[in-house]
C-alpha cells in the first residue's frame, strides 16, 4: 500500500501588549537552529508534536523558550499559511496571538534565542522571517489565510 503524504505543522506565537497607546509584539532573534539564524522570528515558534493539537503546541512552546504560562483559552487564532519552502518542504504554519500570560517573558532556550525584544508592531526589524512578515500582515489586515512561496515555486 502507497505510504500517503505528509506535511509538517508549526505554531507561532505572537505575544501582544500595549505601551503608551503603541501596540507591541514581542520577537525573538533565533541562533544554531539551523533555519534563518541571525533573523528575527515570533515571540515562539516551534513544530506540533504526536498527538498535540495546535494550541497545545503553542502553550508549550511559550512554556519552553519564554518561561510563561499561557491558557489555551487565552491563544487567539490569527492566520493559517501554507508554505512551500524550496523545493519540497512544506508546512502548515499557525500563527496565535495572545496578550494574557503568567510569568515575565526571559531567554528559556539559550542555545537557540540569541535575545528577546518588543517592537511597534509597524516598525519591525528588516531581518524578519519572511513568513512571519506575512504572518503580521495578515493579522494588521484580518486575513485568516494565505500561501507563501508557492509562486516562486511555479517559476522554476
Amino acid at each position: 500500500m502507497k505510504e500517503k503524504y505528509r506535511t509538517l505543522s508549526a505554531v507561532m506565537l505572537m505575544l501582544m501588549r500595549e505601551n503608551n497607546g503603541v501596540e507591541e509584539i514581542l520577537l525573538q532573534k533565533r541562533k544554531n537552529t539551523g533555519y534563518m539564524d541571525g533573523y528575527w522570528d515570533c515571540s515562539a515558534s516551534g513544530h506540533v508534536e504526536n498527538m498535540e493539537s495546535m494550541k497545545m503546541a503553542m502553550q508549550r512552546e511559550a512554556k519552553e523558550e519564554l518561561s510563561i504560562d499561557i491558557d489555551i483559552e487565552d491563544l487567539e487564532f490569527v492566520s493559517l499559511i501554507h508554505k512551500i519552502n524550496g523545493v519540497d518542504t512544506i508546512y502548515y504554519n499557525g500563527y496565535f496571538k495572545s496578550t494574557k500570560w503568567k510569568g515575565e517573558p526571559k531567554i528559556g532556550e539559550p542555545e537557540k534565542n540569541e535575545e528577546i525584544q518588543w517592537f511597534d508592531i509597524c516598525k519591525l526589524p528588516e531581518n524578519l522571517v519572511d513568513d512571519r512578515k506575512q504572518a503580521i500582515y495578515n493579522y494588521i489586515h484580518k486575513i485568516p489565510y494565505s500561501e507563501f512561496g508557492w509562486n516562486e515555486r511555479k517559476q522554476k
